[in-house]
């Protein structure tokens, strides 16, 4: 089936649909379930989404769209340099509000990498991209060429989503907080800001 184009009742849906997952993650999502407990049917999903990859598929658009915007709402206002960039993102990942998103984003990226196929196709890559981009946006041009810069922010990515699954694993925001201060001690960058 093809998806249906857009629609106010499909916003909504959407909508409620991504607060469920958000809720309860996406590994055993059944439409049955799903529908009761947004007040639809699995029918009505099916017409709108066009299948459960479909919907799935939206809603880790719509996982994708909030992170971004979650990113660049943090760092609005941050200086411009790769260290400030991690510090904010950091603390950005390690805020209570946002761990919701971030389990379903971890939950997206781990089934991208042993499910390439169906919904899941593209989104761990996609999301290294997008995070790699946020990255070099901070970074200034230099002498030392694009090679350095690359391999400067994918460490910096690396660090953050290591220190990301260990906090999402054990909650302790001190101890891995920690862990990426010393990172930016190492790098010789700032982190007066981190806490």
């Amino acid at each position: 089936m093809t998806p249906r184009p857009a629609s106010p009742r499909k916003a909504e849906l959407l909508d409620l649909a991504y607060r469920y997952a958000l809720e309860h993650g996406l590994a055993d999502l059944s439409l049955r379930p799903l529908a009761a407990a947004i007040g639809s049917s699995p029918r009505v999903l099916l017409f709108l989404f066009g299948s459960k990859d479909g919907l799935i598929r939206e809603l880790l658009a719509r996982a994708r769209s909030d992170q971004l915007a979650y990113l660049a709402r943090a760092h609005a206002g941050a200086p411009a340099d790769l260290a400030s960039v991690v510090t904010v993102t950091w603390q950005w990942l390690a805020a209570d509000q946002v761990r919701p998103l971030l389990t379903l984003w971890t939950e997206a990226y781990g089934r991208s990498l042993t499910e390439p196929g169906g919904p899941w196709a593209g989104f761990a890559a996609q999301s290294v991209s997008d995070w790699l981009d946020v990255l070099a946006a901070a970074q200034p041009a230099s002498d030392s060429g694009d090679q350095d810069r690359a391999a400067e922010r994918t460490l910096a990515l690396a660090v953050l989503r290591g220190c990301l699954l260990d906090l999402l694993a054990t909650g302790d925001v001190d101890r891995v907080t920690g862990a990426v201060r010393d990172y930016l001690g190492r790098a010789g960058t700032s982190h007066g800001a981190l806490r």
